[in-house]
């Protein structure tokens, strides 16, 4: 019987799902979308348990589709999933969700991470390489889920990440199974020590989270159980199918760009797009507050990269198209608004668009999104290149943070759906005066998730290698002097903007918005 392998990508915007055969070629795939709700200002939530129906139903479909290819789901050797690494969901022992699932995107707990910034710990940079608290670590989601949840007050048990809520689901495991893999463990941010791949008692105790709460720490590759009867009626797949323990998107996102030795740089342009740089564990130079940076394990072991958050920055695409633009769903619409781009030039003709569609957070709280400076000749092409500048803009930011620490990328490789764009990957590297590199395969996460899977299986021995094989350039974009030069003046400019000049503007229209 021939031989396949499962992935699934657990994101903001969507479940991916896809299964690849022995030569790491994708067979079936198919996507299902997620929602995103907002309650209250700075509040964003998801539903765990739509993250687990979308899996299941992306994982039918892609057994289907194998069955209408002559191909047997039956030979799928191994499922192995990766999620959102800042965002948690509480859970009752039957592992059933009890809260809402809060990420990334959600500010709530800004008073909060002020509280416990005023007390100026070492500890946190020491052991996580996190210098202090920050409003989308897991850690204080926990917290706030504590005191403000009555569902998990009453009968919560573990907090869970999004991946191993829909993995623990399909091998039917109870809330004393709960899992976590020593990658996506650092994506809480706070309460662990990261080199030593363990809970931290002393920080927890700080956080006020039992230890109790938290769940057993595993390689991504180790065996958390296999499908059960149910969810194989469900979804095509066999009774029995191991289960991984599966791994964080940023980690998986980081191997698929090649990015598993020290200096070498990624772009994960999804809907939160992160820059991330691999290093060899914790950089005091980085880990400093002004620097804005995280920092985290990676999947493969001995595995370390710092990144910076573009909090806005695939979730703003989809806005302006959506909403500005009327194309709700239509992704042949960014092609089209990336023709009517291309002849805009560097700078926009002055137009500046701040991305700030959720919000503000840490120093900069009041801040919100607008387009500033259009005329009379700003049409949908020029406000289109100003969106994809200001997210720009946000990447020179973490560039300088790097090169303020001694770490200078010599070449960053754009995965996720920002990567189908060459306008955008142009004025990347044109911003960060750096060679930007796409691949040829460009399936992201998924196609490591099915490597791993693999793996866990003993049907691949050398992990990292099997990575590197699959790595092809597919185009490469050289930075134009010209325009490095014209960003870097708009870009000092622009933060002083935002940081001084707009201070008082933001305020009052937050008190507007109040009204």
């Amino acid at each position: 019987m021939e031989k396949y392998y499962l992935g699934f990508d657990a994101g903001t915007q969507s479940v991916k799902v896809a299964v690849y055969d022995e030569d790491m070629k994708c067979v079936a795939s198919c996507v299902n979308p997620t929602e995103l709700y907002y309650p209250h200002p700075g509040w964003v939530e998801m539903d765990a348990d739509q993250y687990l129906e979308a899996a299941a139903a992306g994982i039918r479909g892609c057994t289907e589709q194998m069955k209408k290819m002559g191909k047997d789901p039956a030979g799928i050797r191994a499922v192995f999933g990766d999620g959102i690494i800042c965002g948690i969901v509480g859970v009752d022992e039957n592992f059933q969700a009890v809260t809402p699932y809060i990420n990334y995107l959600d500010s709530r707990t800004q008073k909060d991470v002020e509280e416990l910034c005023a007390k100026n710990l070492d500890i946190w940079a020491e052991e996580t390489g996190n210098p202090q608290p920050n409003c989308m670590f897991p850690a204080m989601f926990a917290r706030w889920m504590m005191r403000n949840c009555e569902e998990y007050k009453k009968r919560g048990k573990k907090f869970v990440h999004n991946a191993p809520y829909i993995l623990a689901h399909l091998a039917g495991l109870k809330a004393e199974d709960a899992f976590i893999d020593w990658g996506t463990m650092s994506g809480w941010g706070l309460g662990y020590c990261v080199l030593e791949k363990r809970w931290s008692k002393e920080q927890l105790e700080i956080l006020g989270i039992p230890e109790e709460m938290m769940p057993a720490i595993k390689k991504p590759w180790d065996i958390i159980g296999n499908l059960t009867e149910e969810f194989a009626e469900k979804t095509g797949l066999a009774a029995g199918t191991p289960i991984c323990a599966g791994a964080g998107d940023t980690m998986q996102s980081m191997i698929g760009c090649g990015v598993t030795e020290t200096n070498k740089a990624a772009d994960v342009a999804g809907t939160c797009a992160m820059f991330c740089i691999a290093t060899d564990g914790i950089k005091p130079e980085l880990s400093r507050p002004e620097n804005q940076l995280i920092f985290n394990s990676g999947t493969l072991e001995n595995t370390y990269f710092y990144w910076g958050y573009i909090r806005t920055g695939g979730l703003a695409l989809r806005w302006f198209r959506d909403n500005v633009c009327g194309e709700t769903g239509n992704g042949a619409y960014f092609d089209e608004l990336t023709k009517k781009a291309e002849q805009v030039p560097a700078g926009s003709n002055g137009v500046l668009f701040l991305p700030y569609l959720t919000g503000g957070m840490d120093d900069m709280q009041d801040v919100s999104a607008c387009f500033l400076n259009m005329t009379m000749d700003t049409d949908q092409g020029i406000l289109w290149n100003a969106v994809l500048e200001a997210i720009g803009y946000d990447y020179m930011g973490v560039t300088d943070a790097y090169k303020g620490g001694g770490i200078i990328p010599d070449v960053i490789t754009v995965t996720e759906g920002g990567s189908r764009s060459g306008r955008w990957n142009q004025i990347k590297a044109d911003m960060m005066n750096c060679p930007v590199v796409t691949l040829e395969t460009a399936e992201g996460a998924v196609l490591t998730d099915a490597a791993a899977a693999a793996y866990a299986v003993g049907d691949i021995g050398d992990l990292k290698t099997a990575f590197e094989n699959n790595l092809k350039v597919k185009e490469t974009y050289k930075p134009r002097p010209e325009n490095t030069v014209k960003y870097r003046k708009i870009y000092d400019m622009q933060k002083t903007l935002i940081r001084k000049d707009m201070s008082q503007a933001f305020r009052v229209m937050k008190e507007i918005t109040a009204l």
